[in-house]
């Protein structure tokens, strides 16, 4: 199965043969999933890298792990405090800028002692450029994004993803935990760790593609439309455990796009 490379007429075994010896910046989510086993599967040598932060929650680390490990790949685990980045910290309209800075260029280093120097990314075409701080450091950086190349989709990912076997195919997209706080307010450890709480608590109830935001302190609750009558029958569950962390619990009339 080749997957074609419309602007630049290539397909990713063709990428691979062109690049060997490649890093990949892995998350475990869908894309960085795929990437890699295509990497494996067109005999590149390839190392994923995580960068375990107080941003990704504990499951995501145990997903990244598994399916590594599902797939045979060599992964290395890199630990970065990046609070400790006032900029970060700080959380202004430039915060996802700074942090990749922080997180490709702590893989970038890793990467060359191992003898790695391409690094590669999971971007695709549906990825926005426009306002996408984070975008910029990675191009700045030099990472490469094949399936962006590729002109691949998300929804293709995913379809290429199930006939590939992988079972990340159907795994709901997840932003980091730093964006379900208002832009402007200090980002702190307490309120990372509550909100991880807060949606660990909702996976438990059974829902996948949600956000609960935090604008002071009050949880703003996110879902899609099919699970509206589903959010209001645990209404009194999830207002006794959020409050326990937060004054008040709202829910966010304007849906989630299905994913």
């Amino acid at each position: 199965m080749l997957f074609i490379c419309e602007e630049q007429r290539m397909n990713l075994k063709e990428f691979f043969s062109k690049n060997k010896k490649v890093a990949i910046a892995f998350s475990g989510g869908v894309d960085s999933v795929f990437l890699l086993q295509q990497a494996l599967k067109n005999k590149a040598e390839v190392r994923a890298y995580y960068v375990k932060s107080d941003f990704q929650p504990e499951f995501e680390f145990k997903e990244a792990k598994y399916f590594a490990h599902e797939l045979g790949a060599d992964l290395k685990i890199l630990e970065v405090d990046v609070l400790k980045d006032v900029r970060i910290e700080k959380n202004d309209k430039d915060r996802c800028y700074f942090c990749k800075q922080k997180i490709f260029g702590t893989i970038i280093e890793a990467a060359k002692i191992d003898g790695f120097d391409v690094l590669l990314d999971g971007t695709n075409a549906s990825d926005e450029y426009e306002d996408r701080p984070g975008m910029r450091a990675k191009e700045e950086m030099k990472v490469l994004s094949p399936l962006r190349e590729c002109n691949l989709t998300k929804s293709e990912i995913r379809e290429l993803s199930k006939k590939e076997g992988l079972a990340s195919w159907r795994k709901p997209s997840y932003s980091c935990l730093a964006t379900r706080i208002k832009t402007g307010m200090n980002i702190t450890k307490e309120d990372l760790a509550v909100i991880e709480k807060a949606e660990a608590f909702l996976m438990n109830l059974g829902f996948k593609n949600f956000r609960v935001r935090k604008i002071d302190d009050v949880a703003k609750i996110e879902v899609t439309g099919k699970d509206f009558e589903k959010i209001i029958s645990f209404r009194k569950e999830i207002v006794d455990e959020f409050k326990k962390f937060y004054r008040e619990v709202t829910l966010n009339l304007e849906v989630r796009d299905e994913e």
